[in-house]
């Protein structure tokens, strides 16, 4: 990757680092390109298991004006939903990944960045970072799944109110409504979310990631379906359960302990 993307490995977790501080890390289309490429070479990856996704003050109110107008960004942008791997505006936005990814939020999220961070499945803020749908006042639209993710985590009635008003929302809120899932002191997000991933990489993968899948496939299902598509997925993995089962038996992780 070059300067504006970084990939880092650390064991098991695959650290992703947007760098663009002359841009306020602002999402290009090269940008853009190179986040997508990053995520689906984490996906592929056997020995990727959680990927932490760093470098916020993400901000993309004007990218539409430098990239030469919506003719320009519409360009290529068009995607027929069963393309499984189709890249968003900002990149992996469109993508399903087979495994985990946290947000490590640090200054302002907004925008497109604000749908980047909903997009992944863990959003660690840092206590002074804030979201907003900050395109409301220039008439840019939610084009990365914000309109879509948002009211799925935190309830259509505060979603409508993030939406239409496009003010900002700091983290002790975006705790209280879901849309943060720990908010952790100044400087410290890329650490707590590092840890975060470690501890979700020591857990039995395949049954952790079936769960997972099965959380987000659910939408749109009915219960009957829902329920047969869990069960379907889901019945492979029971001997992994019955073989935790029989540790726990033997007295590993009691009282909570992991």
């Amino acid at each position: 990757m070059d300067s504006t993307v970084h990939v880092e490995q650390l064991g098991a977790v695959t650290v992703v680092t947007l760098d663009r501080a002359q841009a306020r890390n602002a999402v290009d289309g090269e940008t853009a390109r190179r986040l997508y490429e990053a995520f689906v070479s984490f996906d592929e990856d056997r020995d990727a298991r959680v990927a932490v996704f760093h470098g916020w003050d993400l901000q993309a109110g004007a990218r539409m004006a430098r990239q030469g107008g919506a003719a320009s960004v519409l360009g290529g942008l068009d995607f027929d939903p069963a393309q499984g791997r189709a890249p968003g505006p900002m990149g992996p936005t469109r993508l399903l990944l087979s495994k985990p990814v946290i947000a490590a939020v640090s200054g302002a999220a907004v925008a497109g960045g604000m749908e980047l961070a909903l997009w992944c499945d863990l959003r660690v803020m840092e206590e002074d970072a804030y979201f907003g749908v900050y395109c409301r006042r220039f008439g840019v639209p939610l084009i990365d799944g914000g309109t879509v993710r948002l009211p799925r985590l935190v309830g259509m009635g505060h979603a409508m109110d993030l939406i239409l008003t496009g003010r900002k929302v700091e983290a002790d809120e975006a705790l209280r409504i879901g849309l943060a899932n720990r908010v952790v002191p100044r400087g410290t997000a890329r650490e707590a979310a590092i840890v975060l991933a470690e501890q979700l990489a020591k857990f039995p993968q395949e049954t952790m990631r079936a769960d997972r899948l099965n959380a987000y496939e659910q939408w749109g299902k009915g219960l009957p379906e829902a329920l047969h598509a869990e069960w379907e997925r889901s019945k492979a993995r029971i001997a992994d359960g019955l073989e935790g089962a029989a540790r726990f038996a033997a007295g590993e992780g009691r009282h909570g302990k992991f």
